[in-house]
């Protein structure tokens, strides 16, 4: 495996867990609200904003958004 191989790989896995935070954070407000319906979205950015706010890797992850088709979280269960 040459090492452009490995620094993607690598990336790849820095961005899972960075959105892995993301999405745990997201589910601790949804769960603050009282688990109330239509605010997915603003869940996600704020969570979004706290976590890349205190995160080295947050250039990583808004590269990767901006190359992304336009579309918003993907909403999973945890």
């Amino acid at each position: 495996m040459d090492s452009l191989t490995r620094t993607r790989q690598r990336q790849k896995l820095m961005v899972e867990l960075l959105e892995r935070k993301i999405r745990l954070r997201a589910q601790q407000l949804y769960d603050e609200r009282g688990q109330g319906e239509g605010l997915e979205l603003e869940d996600w950015v704020q969570a979004e904003s706290e976590v890349l706010q205190s995160s080295i890797l947050a250039p990583l992850w808004n590269r990767r958004q901006e190359n992304a088709p336009a579309q918003g979280p993907e909403l999973v269960e945890i």
